[in-house]
């Protein structure tokens, strides 16, 4: 009989353990290699998680319920895109362009104001006196506020780019994962929410990854200039020769480009 605990437990630890394969850890190392806070890296991270759940939960639960199978064709092609994206995320940390990108996308320190008092509020505009800033005050408790505080500091770009990355990696690894499902859980409601738990457990994971990646970065970018340069040169060269390892095992190896593709979900 299926008891609610050891699917929680296994799901959640199986998660955590998938936010470690070598084509995540690299693709966030990118992402983060430029980020000096801690707290906006594990943000980063938490956003990737969201993005491999949401397409995990999504194509798992059609093959898991509806019994889709996804061509050899297609599986290899998903896989192929995690090596074009590890590519593209190394080519723009290595060249610079990265950071660019970041500069113009990230709101300006300018379009904050600080009240007389010293307190920063949110990006509107007051009216004078503590009326207003009263009014500010329940705006920065509401969700909305929140929201803006956390994610409006990062900018559109920071928010946007893990979420990609982690819809495009849930896309390559749903299969295997619904599989997997469907070999230990054979009721579907169960393996729906397993797949739900599984999502959870990647995005704790992550997020302590991403945190634990960006702790030398900050170190390095307060203390060593040249080392902090050097520690995201090495990570946009290992994304890129990763990623350029998965084109040719996708493309030439399992046969993406020829008659005869092979894909093993994994």
């Amino acid at each position: 009989m299926i008891t609610l605990l050891p699917i929680v437990a296994l799901g959640f630890f199986l998660g955590v353990r998938h936010a470690t394969d070598p084509d995540h850890v690299i693709a966030v190392t990118t992402i983060v290699s430029r980020q000096q806070s801690i707290r906006q890296a594990a943000l980063i991270g938490i956003l990737w998680g969201l993005g491999h759940t949401v397409t995990i939960l999504a194509v798992g639960s059609a093959i898991i319920l509806f019994g889709l199978v996804i061509p050899t064709r297609v599986g290899l092609s998903m896989e192929f895109s995690v090596g074009l994206m590890l590519v593209l995320l190394g080519v723009l940390n290595l060249s610079g362009i990265m950071r660019w990108i970041m500069e113009a996308f990230t709101p300006m320190h300018s379009e904050q104001h600080f009240l007389p008092h010293g307190r920063r509020e949110l990006s509107h505009i007051h009216s004078k006196g503590h009326g207003s800033r009263k009014r500010g005050d329940t705006e920065d408790a509401t969700l909305a506020g929140w929201l803006h505080r956390t994610f409006g500091r990062m900018g559109f770009f920071q928010v946007v780019r893990p979420l990609t990355v982690g819809i495009v990696h849930g896309l390559a690894g749903s299969a295997a994962v619904a599989l997997l499902v469907l070999t230990t859980i054979r009721v579907p409601s169960w393996a729906v929410f397993y797949l739900l738990v599984f999502g959870a457990g990647t995005v704790a994971g992550m997020m302590l990854i991403t945190a634990a990646i960006a702790a030398p970065f900050k170190f390095a970018g307060s203390r060593f200039a040249r080392l902090n340069r050097g520690l995201g040169l090495a990570s946009g060269f290992v994304s890129l020769a990763f990623g350029l390892f998965i084109v040719y095992q996708m493309g030439f190896v399992n046969g993406l480009f020829s008659n005869n593709p092979l894909w093993v979900p994994r």
